[in-house]
């Protein structure tokens, strides 16, 4: 059985490449999880819970909530905080959700939607972060702080989980850059299809 898994950055902070990474090296991953649940203030431990005996590995939300509860239930497992630079990290959130609410951002920042609420946002971010280190101090090997858009990848999360890394490059997932090639693609091929 492998070691527990918990990717505890919040969201847009590189969620997703890491779950592509964690499958990589064969790792089950779940998350986000509970996005729509409108109870999820009540639901969330249990869900939690449950989820985590189905899986290696957990990311996006709402893991960076219950990372102490999981930390009591798995004492073994190992924690990865993703990291960005909160400037670009607030302007992915409102290009991104703009003025769309959903029940776990409610939950997480007290405002559903990012658009007109970025202070709140980034408040609650510094917060997580600040959290997260205070109550990892002392217990560096059950913490890897990455930040994928420094370049971090395979060599510190294989070196981290202690797995050997592969032999492929370490994936990209929703680069804004990828995003804006695929739509711009993707309308050119529309312009010739309707031409």
């Amino acid at each position: 059985m492998k070691t527990k898994v918990f990717c505890i950055g919040f969201h847009k902070t590189g969620t997703t490449t890491l779950d592509l990474a964690l499958r990589e090296l064969g790792y089950s991953v779940t998350g986000p999880n509970g996005v729509n649940d409108a109870n999820i203030s009540s639901n969330i431990l249990k869900m939690a819970y449950e989820l985590a005996e189905q899986y290696d590995a957990f990311q996006d939300n709402p893991w960076p909530l219950v990372y102490k509860e999981m930390d009591e239930k798995y004492p073994d497992s190992k924690f990865i905080l993703t990291e960005r630079d909160e400037s670009k990290w607030i302007s992915s959130q409102v290009r991104h959700f703009g003025k769309d609410s959903t029940p776990m951002r409610q939950f997480i920042y007290g405002v559903g939607c990012p658009k007109g609420n970025e202070q709140v946002y980034l408040e609650r971010y510094r917060q997580h972060y600040k959290e997260v280190t205070e109550y990892f101090k002392g217990r560096e090997n059950s913490l890897l702080r990455i930040d994928l858009e420094k370049g971090h990848g395979w060599k510190e999360l294989c070196d981290f989980l202690n797995v050997e890394i592969p032999t492929i490059p370490f994936p990209h997932a929703n680069k804004a850059s990828e995003r804006e090639k695929s739509k711009t693609g993707l309308t050119a091929k529309l312009k010739r299809l309707l031409s």
